[in-house]
């Protein structure tokens, strides 16, 4: 028995060489040279669908796309459109406005006198052309220009002229000099459609920063879910492992079989974390999709990115103040705020001047000018026999008449000013008020938005340099639970721990990858929204911290 004794301890320790060789074989794969060929075989690519095609993608390039074929962004161009429509509609009432009228009048009367020379009824004829020029002009004053010309004819034995040319020129022109001197309606509507106008481009340029943060940040969305994905399929390749080497031990008889069971049902776990995962990923590109593709274009729903741009994280310096004061220059809405205030400006300048007294001056000239066949008069002899013949003294043709009329010959002038003004309050009074009130509550409400704007864009700036800690913070976590894990690696290979340990390392490690992966994400897209929130309002708590520190992305792994 002595003899046998050395042989039988050469046999166990010759067995127990070999376990441990084996363990080591399965588990000494530690540190980055492992892990990297666990990514490597895990996640060569993006899984496509049939008929789907890759396309890369940097940033810029989604940049580019999103303001060119953004659906929101074409919509908001219109809107500048419209309102050039709205300004030249103002103007319009500006614009002179003229007027012709042709006219032929024929009138039979009866006679009620004695002294119609022998006639059963009195005939008159007329046959009228007219021309009008009618303009209000840019500084208030108006102006009506009229050139009428007519031919009457008539049996009548007392007219001068049978037939008659007539012609005359009008020209009437009015000044405001107090009430709508210095504004009118027209004026009024004028800027306020210009400032109309000016809102449509403020609006344009914030639909545009707004755009294009989302691109930004549905890419950077993209890039997480994708590295999420392959995070996951690491945690799984690890499992897949253990259960692995989890049967070998089985089947030397180092481990239990209870633990094969432990050991699936981690993979179980791991694999549904990845199915999430990749729905994670589906669900992003459907939202880049949606904000950079034309939705007529035939692959719209083919396309499927792979952004070249890996999440990058460069600590950056943040100077909040600088953002501040940058931000209460350029924020749209604030700027959206201020036109609207000096709007109401041009309302009460119009207001005010419509409570001054209505003093217009005017000024009337008229040039005339008569003609046709002019018949000698009729003596009281005359009537008095019941002679009615009469002699043609003179024939004036139309050029003698425009004659007259264009050299005024017979001139007619008037000059005057007209005064009205109401007694007691009026409408203009109470409007004024009112607006002198809403201009004072506007005032206020916008320092209430400068605060308001200040405390954000210092909300998102701190945001950054959370984001920027929770990086650090997430990275060294995630290298010391990859210390961790290969420690327990190691134990239970010596035999010093179990499955167990090694699992709940594993899912450590996995959920400190996660946890990386959005750290850095929400570090992204916190200096996207911290670019944006100095140009327009920003939105959504997207590269916000979450109440629980940690960012939402689909398929991480929780305890």
């Amino acid at each position: 028995m002595r003899l046998h004794q050395p042989i039988r301890r050469a046999r166990i320790f010759t067995t127990a060489a070999a376990i441990v060789s084996l363990s080591v074989s399965a588990f000494g794969q530690t540190g980055q040279s492992r892990v990297a060929g666990i990514t490597q075989s895990a996640a060569q690519g993006l899984a496509l669908q049939p008929g789907e095609s890759l396309r890369r993608l940097s940033i810029d390039d989604a940049v580019k796309m999103g303001l060119e074929q953004n659906l929101g962004i074409q919509i908001q161009r219109f809107d500048p459109q419209i309102q050039d429509t709205a300004v030249s509609q103002a103007r319009s009432f500006w614009s002179p406005q003229v007027s012709a009228t042709l006219s032929k009048q024929s009138q039979s009367q009866a006679v009620t006198n004695s002294l119609a020379g022998g006639a059963t009824s009195i005939n008159n004829g007329n046959f009228f052309t007219g021309a009008n020029l009618n303009q209000t002009l840019p500084w208030g004053g108006s102006y009506s220009a009229n050139f009428n010309n007519q031919r009457v004819t008539t049996n009548n034995l007392f007219t001068t002229f049978s037939p008659q040319i007539a012609s005359n020129v009008n020209f009437q022109y009015t000044q405001p000099l107090l009430r709508n001197f210095s504004i009118d309606a027209i004026r009024q509507q004028v800027a306020i459609s210009k400032k109309g106008r000016e809102l449509s481009d403020i609006q344009l340029d914030a639909v545009i920063t707004s755009t294009m943060r989302n691109v930004k940040n549905a890419y950077w969305d993209l890039s997480t879910s994708i590295n999420n994905l392959k995070a996951q399929q690491e945690s799984l390749a690890l499992a897949q492992q253990s259960l692995r080497d989890n049967r070998k031990r089985v089947e030397i008889g180092t481990l239990a079989p209870i633990d094969i069971v432990q050991a699936q049902a981690e993979v179980a776990s791991n694999e549904e974390r990845v199915i999430v995962a990749e729905a994670a990923i589906k669900r992003a590109q459907d939202n880049l999709r949606a904000l950079i593709l034309d939705p007529g274009a035939t692959d719209f729903w083919t396309t499927a990115f792979e952004p070249s741009d890996a999440a990058p994280f460069q600590e950056q310096a943040i100077d909040i103040d600088a953002a501040v004061r940058n931000a209460l220059d350029k924020r749209s809405d604030l700027r959206s705020a201020k036109n609207s205030v000096e709007r109401s400006d041009i309302d009460i300048r119009y207001l005010r001047n419509q409570i001054l007294p209505d003093i217009n001056a005017q000024a009337t000239y008229i040039a005339r000018g008569v003609g046709g066949v002019q018949l000698s008069p009729l003596s009281p002899d005359a009537v008095l026999t019941g002679n009615f013949n009469r002699t043609i003294l003179a024939n004036r043709g139309y050029g003698s008449v425009l004659g007259d009329v264009f050299q005024s010959a017979y001139p007619d002038w008037t000059v005057g000013v007209q005064i009205a003004y109401p007694l007691g309050s009026s409408t203009s009074h109470a409007n004024l008020a009112r607006a002198r009130l809403e201009y004072q509550q506007a005032q206020t409400q916008l320092k209430s938005m400068q605060l308001q704007i200040a405390t954000q864009v210092r909300e998102s700036g701190r945001n950054v340099q959370t984001n920027q800690k929770r990086v650090q913070s997430a990275r060294a976590s995630r290298e010391l639970q990859e210390k961790k894990l290969e420690a327990e690696e190691k134990k239970q290979a010596a035999g010093m721990s179990t499955s167990f340990f090694v699992f709940q390392a594993q899912r450590d490690l996995a959920q400190a990858r996660t946890a990386e992966i959005q750290a850095i994400s929400d570090y992204n897209k916190s200096l996207v929204d911290f670019e944006a929130v100095q140009l327009a309002p920003v939105t959504g708590n997207a590269g916000f911290v979450s109440i629980a520190g940690q960012g939402s992305v689909a398929g991480q792994v929780s305890r």
